[in-house]
């Protein structure tokens, strides 16, 4: 997921994208080929690459290269295109995988004579519960296809969201925005006097009047007032 904007190299403001931006796609399957091919090449040069039978032509460097050329000369097919529902949706889609286990509890039915029974939807036809029944054995292997490989995380943030940077850049961001989208002050030329509107000091009754809200973020950032020595 993508901020539709940043902040300025020396964070003073917040700079939005272009309107309907997101990624141009062309560049986007020109630089995606050039990362897959590449990473084939070195999936080569490390020994990961074993072929057999017709394909052990494919394990001398020159000939692999050779068979590697031809797919620059092809446009990649890169699909991308906005989410159906809005961003709201997506966020709710992306959370039911991020912050749970491959199987909800409420859809494991029982657990007896060494099958475990649980419900699933079938979307070939109009997303109706069905029950399945796996051995344990097959079902443990089926849930561990969904734990990550060592050395991988679920949920990577770059940018101002980085875990070492966001406590001191995601503030500045919110107070950015916050600045860029407060609509410009109206001069106020109603009366003070008799207005209902208006508060009185605890101390001397005086009329007071709210002429700016702080929020939580731009209370921090807001700089303690000059201490001056009374006249």
């Amino acid at each position: 997921m993508i901020p539709a904007g940043g902040l300025s190299l020396d964070h003073t403001r917040w700079i939005r994208s272009r309107y309907r931006f997101f990624l141009p796609i062309k560049v986007l399957s020109r630089v995606f080929r050039g990362k897959f091919v590449a990473g084939l090449k070195r999936a080569l040069q490390d020994g990961r690459f074993h072929f057999h039978g017709n394909l052990a032509l494919l394990a001398e460097p020159k000939i692999f290269a050779a068979w590697l050329r031809p797919l620059f000369r092809k446009d990649w097919v890169v699909y991308a295109k906005p989410p159906f529902s809005g961003p709201e949706y997506v966020l709710q889609y992306l959370g039911r995988y991020t912050h749970r286990v491959a199987i909800s509890n409420h859809r494991l039915v029982s657990f007896a004579d060494g099958q475990v029974i649980f419900r699933w939807r079938d979307s070939a036809h109009n997303n109706e519960q069905k029950f399945l029944p796996l051995s344990v054995d097959e079902f443990l292997r089926r849930f561990l296809l969904h734990l990550l490989p060592q050395g991988f995380v679920r949920i990577r943030n770059f940018g101002f969201l980085a875990n070492r940077r966001c406590a001191t850049l995601l503030p500045l961001c919110f107070h950015s925005l916050s600045a860029a989208q407060k609509p410009p002050a109206q001069p106020d030329t109603s009366p003070t006097n008799g207005s209902s509107d208006l508060w009185r000091c605890p101390k001397c009754a005086g009329p007071m009047k709210v002429i700016k809200r702080l929020t939580a973020i731009e209370i921090q950032l807001r700089s303690p007032p000059a201490v001056t020595a009374a006249a």
